[in-house]
């Protein structure tokens, strides 16, 4: 929990500004319960123990959803480095997993497409160093790979190659720039998973077109 939660934190600035996130920023309480949430969720204790954090961590969650709008549940797997720049309306599902360094921006969705006939309520599988613009949503049991880029608004229902920048309803492929000039956090630049990616994307053919079959995602 803790070397996680560090790793979100980092992501907020230096000290001082990590202070300052964690006693007026609620987008940042919502990271901090959802850590806690999560640790109760996944660690073994007695149950003598377990059933009170339980019922703490279920308290704080509604604390969380009333004050901020934003929905973590503890079953979600989240991996490291969180970063939420405004706090609202964020609905992230219980069965969906999501990779290091993501940035989810306000109005975001992500979660099952199940409605009507349909039976299947699996979520998205979500890459590393994504970042999901403002009101979009990524529904359904599809995967999106690492170094994303989702435009605002963008409504996402099939999988997303590595490093596509995707924008519209249903959302397209438009190029393969990725995710790299707005997500940074600290250490990036000796991530080596990070310099393989950006320099496969400075490879990567430039001019991509959007309706191009084989690497659209709509």
């Amino acid at each position: 929990m803790f070397a996680n939660l560090t790793e979100d934190l980092r992501r907020y600035g230096n000290p001082r500004q990590q202070i300052k996130a964690l006693l007026v920023a609620p987008r940042v309480w919502a990271i901090i319960a959802y850590r806690f949430g999560r640790w109760v969720h996944t660690t073994r204790m007695p149950a003598i123990v377990r059933l009170p954090l339980k019922m703490l961590a279920r308290l704080i969650f509604v604390f969380i959803d009333i004050a901020t709008n934003i929905e973590l549940p503890a079953q979600t797997v989240i991996g490291c480095g969180i970063f939420i720049p405004h706090t609202g309306h964020i609905i992230i599902a219980s069965n969906a997993s999501i990779g290091r360094y993501c940035t989810f921006t306000q109005g975001i969705s992500i979660g099952h497409g199940a409605g009507g006939r349909e039976t299947s309520f699996a979520g998205p599988v979500i890459g590393d160093r994504v970042f999901i613009g403002p009101g979009a949503a990524v529904l359904g049991p599809i995967r999106i790979g690492n170094d994303v880029l989702i435009g605002a608004n963008a409504v996402v229902i099939r999988s997303v190659p590595d490093r596509a920048v995707v924008v519209g309803n249903p959302a397209r492929v438009i190029s393969f720039n990725g995710s790299f000039d707005l997500v940074s956090y600290e250490g990036m630049e000796r991530d080596p998973e990070r310099l393989a990616a950006l320099a496969a994307a400075r490879s990567e053919p430039r001019g991509v077109l959007a309706g191009d079959s084989s690497n659209s995602s709509g």
